[in-house]
């Protein structure tokens, strides 16, 4: 038997010059989040799932949110959905955090298909890999890494509600929240989110640890099993690992010196642990977490900035989480000082990091930043809020977060129109939807340099 050949395919581009707009895999992975959100919202909408009827539009935000993991609500979450609305939500964060398209190549996989060509490049982009190697392994080991990380994170987390809430309503409590921490929802069954427990130890650092996990990334996650030492680990993973714990440690910081003497949040606090417990469950939030031990809208001025900038970063690549991602903000920041030290390559941990990726991570942030400004802009003509609270609510939808200055209940219509699509622009990513509107063109000649003025 003559073995089963298997065209080669250099690179995406080419394949999705070839093809049409079905054939476009960034489309087929936004297509199948905008079906997840139209299911959700027609069974959220059904008398089964409320406790009172609710408008369609409160039954498609609160859809588009669970789906793109972010975790506003313009309705209470805990008093206005049924238990089968509240288990609604668990899978639509479940399908929209871990993938949609990892959920059902890992069923392909169950029923014993291969994966075509077409197939594989659906999960190259559904998964944020540059080529087709080790994309069915990967999809595997997603699903493997979510349930077990999980299954540990319920487990923590009954230890703490079981007994304040007894065996049913605890392990209810715990899962709701482990799925929702995992992947970076943001959504509570409290009306206060977690401000109840801003003192608990068992409660914040479990669900911090549970955000933080899902937000590295699984690349991270697979390449720490399988090299265990840092300095042998690929550059992407040094670059998250390092710059979580920078970024989380000095937030915590700049956190604590901002709210130390702030009456209504860390100055409530009886002693220094829990202060430092809230100010580190803060600091690690905003990157795309969205959940909160303290009332976000009794925050400083410079802290409301602070998040601002946290939740535009987000967390890492081929996460539960969104943002421009961390390693997109490092690249920034090393090409900006490979250029100021008139250097000739921009180099992280003894290798070079190349010219595509430079490009890609400045049109990532180029891209989110203009959609920031355009929303932004037509929230303040829609809205007549603080300003401050209208551009807390575009950065915490487009970086999937969840947070909120109490503004997502009084938006007007087309506010909260424009906040699901913000919610759905941040989670399929900018750059992907400028690939599904223009195919990528690979000209022809090449043209002869010239300099332009910067600066």
């Amino acid at each position: 038997m003559k073995p089963q050949l298997y065209p080669v395919i250099p690179n995406n581009r080419r394949v999705l010059q070839r093809g049409k707009f079905r054939n476009n895999p960034p489309a087929i992975v936004a297509g199948s989040f905008l079906l997840l959100i139209l299911i959700g919202g027609v069974i959220l909408k059904t008398p089964w799932a409320t406790t009172q009827p609710i408008s369609w539009l409160a039954a498609f935000f609160t859809a588009t949110s669970a789906v793109t993991v972010t975790g506003l609500t313009v309705i209470d979450t805990g008093s206005s959905y049924t238990l089968f609305g509240q288990c609604t939500l668990i899978i639509l964060m479940q399908c929209g955090g871990v993938g949609l398209m990892t959920f059902a190549i890992f069923a392909i996989l169950l029923m014993g298909e291969r994966l075509s060509i077409h197939q594989q490049l659906v999960m190259t982009e559904a998964l944020n890999q540059n080529g087709l190697q080790n994309v069915v392994r990967i999809a595997k080991e997603v699903v493997i890494y979510a349930l077990v990380i999980e299954a540990i994170g319920m487990v923590l987390l009954s230890l703490c509600w079981v007994p304040e809430k007894g065996w049913s309503h605890g392990l209810f409590y715990a899962l709701f929240h482990t799925v929702s921490a995992f992947n970076n929802a943001g959504f509570g069954l409290e009306p206060d989110n977690i401000v109840p427990y801003v003192s608990h130890t068992g409660v914040n650092l479990t669900l911090s640890g549970l955000f933080i996990i899902g937000g590295l990334g699984f690349s991270v996650l697979m390449d720490l099993r399988e090299k265990r030492r840092f300095q042998t680990l690929r550059v992407h993973s040094k670059i998250m690992l390092v710059g979580t714990l920078v970024l989380n440690l000095v937030a915590m910081l700049v956190f604590f010196l901002l709210e130390y003497g702030n009456p209504t949040t860390l100055g409530k606090l009886p002693g220094l642990w829990e202060q430092l417990l809230a100010s580190w469950f803060q600091a690690v939030t905003p990157r795309t977490a969205g959940f909160n031990s303290l009332d976000m809208a009794a925050l400083t001025d410079g802290s409301v900035l602070l998040f601002m900038v946290l939740m535009f970063i987000g967390a890492g690549p081929s996460s539960t989480a969104s943002g421009i991602k961390l390693s997109t903000a490092v690249v920034l920041l090393l090409a900006t000082r490979t250029f100021l030290q008139r250097q000739d390559h921009v180099i992280a941990f003894g290798r070079t990091i190349n010219q595509e990726s430079i490009i890609k991570a400045l049109a990532v942030t180029v891209c989110l930043g203009g959609c920031v400004f355009i929303t932004l802009l037509l929230l303040t003509v829609t809205e007549h809020k603080p300003f401050l609270d209208v551009a807390f609510e575009v950065f915490s939808a487009y970086g999937t977060v969840g947070l909120s200055r109490g503004l997502t209940p009084q938006l007007s219509q087309p506010g909260q129109l424009l906040i699901m699509l913000s919610m759905f622009l941040g989670r399929i990513g900018p750059l992907s939807l400028g690939f599904i509107l223009a195919t990528p063109k690979k000209e022809g000649i090449s043209y002869a340099n010239t300099h332009v003025q910067i600066g």
